[in-house]
């Protein structure tokens, strides 16, 4: 027996080592949250959550403090983290969903696509929202081997929103099941999914990339009730701290199966929290305080304020992203595609607006973004340059000049003390804009 024991812990450990020793091209793991605020972590100041999981990845990476998302709502946000764009270059401003003819669009190449000439296994778990009309246009049609999830936001059926079409859940183009109203287990099905793909791409001995997009806290807010009224933040934390659960699931895999320090993971958001609910969200057991929080940042989704699509950023490769380093430089979603092309040494097909930042994440460098652009729908609202942002109000015609580094909840509108960078931002916002044939808000 003794022997027996031995042989199997000898067999084990040859397996694990073969596994890290079959690629010299690195994984990607992108955890992706639906309306999870900056604030909602605890280790982005959340007094009562608990994200252990989350707090110890940022722990043994880096975690970034001015990291944007691509737009304040679902759709562009995610088109813009896949290729690399912001949205309106990406040619998906707006939402689409039930009923919606609206898509990516096909010439756009996004991550998946990317890596796969590489030798790449890829996967879309989770929430995809960016076009179901056709197999096309699903994430088996846009680069991805596999995909198991939702089309859209889980709120997409009645009451919340009138339609008489059913939402599906699915494997790769097959409807496997409706999705009602009891979506408790979600979270731990899409968990289960992205922890067998990473079993088989080492068995294959192939690197992967992973895109694990969270259908939650987007409400209707749900968690497997094993996990209920844990809690000290209520209800809401519940469904965070099963996102935190689940990232501790995925980081637990990659370490015992040798591939940790073959892997960076990234987790952050899609937007900021949803506030001002719609009369729509308020019924079948939605609560107002079913959201969550920016922190000390002003807005929420569907604003290009700060709270919009200032989230959470944490990177973690360990023995190449030195561990414990905060960072208030900015980054944003859209600069992930070029940065996995980078490590994966893939090419790039297409003129994007991200930047590598993997020299930055490792300190070697300073971040290579010094301006960030904000969109909502088909308007470029604002623009930050350094610490400097300056907004056109929407609807009122008048601007704003915020310097967010001393002022990060965007309470001191200082536009009549600096009217020359006021100026100067404010061409470069409109040059952006006519270069992708966008609208300002004045317009």
């Amino acid at each position: 027996m003794k022997k027996h024991t031995l042989l199997c812990l000898f067999l084990s450990t040859t397996l694990t080592c073969l596994t890290v020793l079959s690629t010299d091209k690195p994984n990607f793991v992108v955890l992706f949250a639906d309306d999870m605020g900056y604030g909602d972590l605890s280790s982005y100041g959340h007094p009562t959550t608990r994200t252990p999981h989350l707090d110890r990845m940022a722990a043994e990476g880096v975690r970034l403090t001015s990291f944007y998302c691509g737009a304040p709502v679902c759709s562009p946000s995610r088109a813009a983290l896949l290729t690399g764009r912001y949205p309106i270059h990406a040619g998906m401003p707006r939402n689409t969903g039930p009923g919606s003819e609206t898509h990516l669009p096909k010439n756009q190449v996004l991550i998946p696509q990317i890596l796969k000439p590489a030798g790449y296994r890829t996967m879309a778990v989770g929430k995809w929202h960016l076009g179901h009309q056709s197999d096309d246009v699903m994430p088996t049609g846009r680069g991805f081997d596999h995909f198991f999830g939702l089309p859209y936001s889980n709120d997409m059926i009645k009451p919340w929103v009138q339609t008489d079409l059913p939402m599906y859940l699915y494997r790769d183009t097959t409807e496997i099941e409706e999705v009602g109203h009891d979506q408790h287990y979600l979270t731990v099905r899409y968990t289960e999914a992205a922890v067998s793909f990473i079993q088989e791409s080492a068995n294959e001995r192939k690197p992967f990339f992973l895109y694990l997009a969270y259908s939650m806290p987007h409400l209707p807010v749900m968690t497997m009730h094993e996990r209920s009224g844990r809690s000290a933040g209520g209800h809401y934390g519940d469904v965070i701290e099963t996102i935190d659960w689940s990232a501790g699931r995925i980081l637990d895999e990659l370490d015992s199966l040798g591939l940790d320090k073959d892997t960076l993971v990234v987790f952050t958001s899609d937007n900021g929290p949803w506030h001002d609910l719609p009369d729509r969200m308020l019924q079948a057991g939605n609560e107002r305080w079913h959201t969550g929080n920016a922190g000390l940042l002003r807005g929420a989704k569907g604003t290009t304020y700060e709270g919009g699509l200032r989230v959470p950023g944490i990177f973690r490769w360990p023995g190449v992203i030195p561990k414990g380093r905060i960072s208030s430089e900015m980054a944003s979603t859209i600069d992930l595609l070029p940065t996995f092309a980078a490590a994966a040494g893939a090419n790039i097909r297409q003129k994007i607006d991200g930047y590598d930042i993997l020299p930055f994440l490792k300190g070697e460098a300073a971040s290579p973004r010094n301006e960030y652009f904000y969109s909502q729908s088909d308007f470029f609202e604002a623009v930050r340059r350094g610490p400097w942002k300056y907004r056109l109000r929407t609807n009122v015609d008048a601007a704003e000049l915020y310097h967010v580094d001393r002022d990060p909840s965007e309470m001191y509108d200082v536009i009549d003390r600096h009217p020359d960078i006021a100026q100067d931002l404010d061409k470069a916002l409109r040059a952006k804009a006519k270069l992708y044939g966008a609208k300002l808000r004045d317009q």
